[in-house]
């Protein structure tokens, strides 16, 4: 391990990394168990590239996002372009956002791109990730990068490669992410990056890619009559959204929101939250106390790379924020009504997709006005590539509603969406929340929840999962399990993975797997019921059920 981190040491180009592992390395030569076990963690293996790219912690080492381990995939994805591509050469656009490295990460990519000969174009400054997403399909090129984390703990940093062309700007899947990975592997085993061709010369992006971003987010839904004097609150989370959600937001014709002061500028430190994930338990306490004090109609909330969106609405009890579930039922109405009045309108046949976690309540609305319905594996590397979609989501808050426009989850797009629905009720003397009974009143009551535990051994997760097949639960509570799907082995040609899912005797759905993104093991509840009341029981017991099966 201390050869590892003396070789490591040598071709690290970081001040503080290399200060960092000094450090260790001295102490683990003073025969510092803690130090060993440290070296260890960073040192055993590698992050692995995978369909999410790469993501960690920030730190020296193969194990940890870095100035080394990014400019060996900077250079792996620079020799995958080149080999498969004609003879001219590639291009590919770079994003970044608000997190501790991103823009160095992004420089870094950029020199060591245009040093192996592809044409490298650097956004002007951190944006969101919808802008990069966008810029790949924009701007023609044969790949996209965007350094984000998105919504991870502070301590993280991660690398998402998009695919222009026959792609049209979605995120890699399988097997691209493995023949980058063997291209990333050859350059580690290759030597020192310092060995690595890097060059100035590559272009940063004039304000015109976002600008046109602007222009047709906004275009997503005009602001109707009912938006004067509309009051909301926005929060940024501390990440990179509040600038094009500003610029959004006036061109579509909507009121200015009140933001919250303390989350609304970029910071990598994320001071006011623990998780900077709208999801998680008190992420968004700041932006009810401003929607208090303003006595706003409803709360918007961005994740730090604006990919995501939450909202949250008042209630007598004070504030609920909408599950996924909820907004992405709302919007793929929405969606499936634009659709019927355009009957015809789209390529092939029209559809709604979402991941096979999220509520299959978006199946019923499908039906209800004669769409296609698609699930898929999770992410919306699957989900943007369903035929024929015109909307798509995923229960975590991730929603597509323009895929002519960006083919991923936006939370921009999906925000002004909201704002539209939001300034349509208005107009009528309604609100979201009564919007939500008449989508219920229309296909029936879906409730979901979700059940989670957060390991610090992923090896746990695995050991759950395992136990979980070899000896299934027969019941959950009093309700009988009446088929076991394990998507591990796909039925029918339908999406596979590291999945279980089981359906119940009163038509409820309980799906296990793990997270892709965080170390979680996750229970995906969804159950209806004639009433609001029954839906919310059997969810409840549902929910006893699954963390007594987890703890």
């Amino acid at each position: 391990m201390i050869a590892a981190a003396r070789a490591w040491l040598a071709q690290d180009p970081d001040p503080d990394t290399r200060a960092e592992l000094t450090v260790l390395v001295e102490r683990a030569e003073r025969g510092d168990a803690e130090a060993n076990a440290d070296l260890a963690d960073r040192f055993t293996g590698r992050l692995q590239f995978g369909t999410a790219g790469l993501r960690g912690a920030l730190g020296a080492g193969p194990m940890r996002m870095n100035r080394v381990l990014v400019a060996q995939a900077a250079a792996g994805l620079a020799r995958f372009l080149v080999d498969r591509s004609d003879g001219s050469a590639p291009t590919v656009v770079i994003g970044y956002d608000g997190r501790r490295n991103s823009d160095v990460f992004a420089r870094d990519s950029a020199e060591l791109l245009a040093g192996a000969g592809v044409n490298a174009v650097l956004l002007p400054r951190m944006l969101p990730t919808p802008v990069l997403a966008f810029a790949v399909r924009h701007l023609g090129a044969d790949a996209g990068v965007m350094v984000t984390a998105s919504h991870n703990p502070p301590a993280d940093n991660g690398y998402k490669v998009y695919l222009g062309g026959a792609d049209e700007g979605a995120q890699i899947v399988s097997p691209t992410d493995a023949e980058i990975a063997a291209s990333i592997q050859g350059v580690a085993d290759g030597g020192s990056i310092a060995e690595l061709p890097r060059s100035d010369g590559y272009a940063i992006a004039d304000d015109a890619v976002f600008d046109e971003y602007v222009r047709r987010t906004a275009e997503v839904q005009p602001a109707p009559a009912g938006a004067a004097g509309m009051r909301w609150v926005y929060t940024a989370m501390h990440g990179v959204g509040w600038e094009t959600v500003r610029a959004v937001v006036t061109a579509a014709g909507y009121p200015a929101p009140e933001v919250v002061a303390e989350q609304i500028a970029p910071d990598g430190t994320f001071p006011t939250v623990a998780f900077p994930n709208p999801e998680e338990p008190g992420a968004m306490d700041l932006s009810y106390a401003t929607a208090e004090r303003i006595d706003a109609e409803f709360v918007i909330a961005n994740d730090p790379d604006a990919d995501r969106v939450a909202i949250a609405i008042p209630t007598t009890d004070g504030w609920r924020r909408l599950t996924g579930n909820d907004i992405g039922l709302l919007l793929g109405a929405r969606a499936a009504r634009a659709v019927a009045r355009t009957a015809g309108a789209s390529d092939g046949a029209p559809s709604l997709a979402c991941s096979l976690v999220s509520s299959p309540g978006l199946g019923a609305i499908a039906r209800r006005y004669g769409l296609d319905w698609h699930e898929t594996l999770t992410g919306f590397k699957w989900i943007s590539r369903a035929p024929g979609m015109v909307f798509g989501y995923e229960e975590a808050l991730g929603y597509l509603v323009n895929p002519e426009t960006v083919r991923d989850k936006d939370g921009i797009s999906a925000a002004v969406a909201v704002l539209g629905l939001a300034a349509e009720a208005r107009a009528e003397g309604r609100t979201l929340a009564d919007l939500l009974d008449d989508l219920a009143s229309e296909i029936g009551h879906y409730a979901s929840g979700q059940v989670s535990i957060r390991v610090e051994d992923v090896a746990v997760i695995t050991t759950a999962m395992a136990r979980l097949r070899a000896e299934p639960p027969t019941t959950f509570g009093d309700v009988a399990v009446e088929r076991v799907d394990d998507l591990m082995t796909p039925r029918d040609g339908g999406p596979g993975g590291d999945i279980l899912r089981f359906g119940l005797a009163d038509g409820s759905r309980v799906i296990f797997r793990p997270s892709g993104t965080e170390p979680k093991l996750k229970a995906y509840l969804d159950v209806t019921g004639d009433t609001p009341a029954i839906a919310r029981a059997r969810l409840a017991a549902l929910e006893q059920a699954a963390h007594a099966l987890l703890a």
